[in-house]
C-alpha cells in the first residue's frame, strides 16, 4: 500500500482497534512526530519506539477508552490532514475529554515520516485537573 491517504486510514482504524503494532506499521525507523506545545505530552519525539513508549503508552496508561476519531482527510501529494475528535476519561480524575484536533502527516515510499498535532490543549488539561477548576 503507497497511497498515503490509505496508510493513514490504516493507522485510525488500528488505533481504533488497539492495536498498537498496527499503528507503527508504516513508520519510518526516524519518523518524526511533534505533540502541540501546551498538549500534556508535548514535544517532539524520534523513532517508533520512542512514539510508542512517550506518546502512545503514555495514552493507554493514562486514559480509559482514549480515542483519536478521524471525521475528514484530506491528501495532497505526501501530505494527509486529517480533522476529527479526541475522546476519552483521565483515569485519575474520571473526568471525560472530547477535544477537536487537526494533524498533519508526511508520508514519503509508503511510510510516515512525519507528523504534527494541532488541537486544544485546554480541553484536554481540564480533564486532567483534580476538583472542578474552581476555587
Amino acid at each position: 500500500m503507497t497511497n498515503p491517504q490509505l496508510i493513514i486510514q490504516e493507522h485510525y482504524a488500528a488505533s481504533g482497534r488497539g492495536d498498537l503494532d498496527g499503528m507503527v506499521a508504516a513508520f519510518a525507523p526516524d519518523v518524526e512526530w511533534t505533540e502541540m506545545a501546551g498538549f500534556p505530552y508535548a514535544g517532539t519525539y524520534r523513532g517508533v519506539e520512542e512514539i510508542r513508549e512517550q506518546v502512545f503508552g503514555r495514552l493507554g496508561g493514562e486514559w480509559d477508552d482514549y480515542q483519536a476519531i478521524p471525521e475528514e482527510l484530506i491528501s495532497v501529494d505526501d501530505h494527509v490532514v486529517v480533522f476529527g475528535t479526541y475522546a476519552g476519561v483521565f483515569t485519575a480524575t474520571g473526568k471525560h475529554m472530547r477535544a477537536r484536533f487537526v494533524h498533519h502527516w508526511t508520508v514519503r515510499g509508503g511510510q510516515v515520516v512525519r507528523f504534527e498535532q494541532f488541537t486544544d490543549t485546554h480541553l484536554v488539561r481540564e480533564a486532567m485537573l483534580m476538583g472542578d477548576g474552581g476555587e
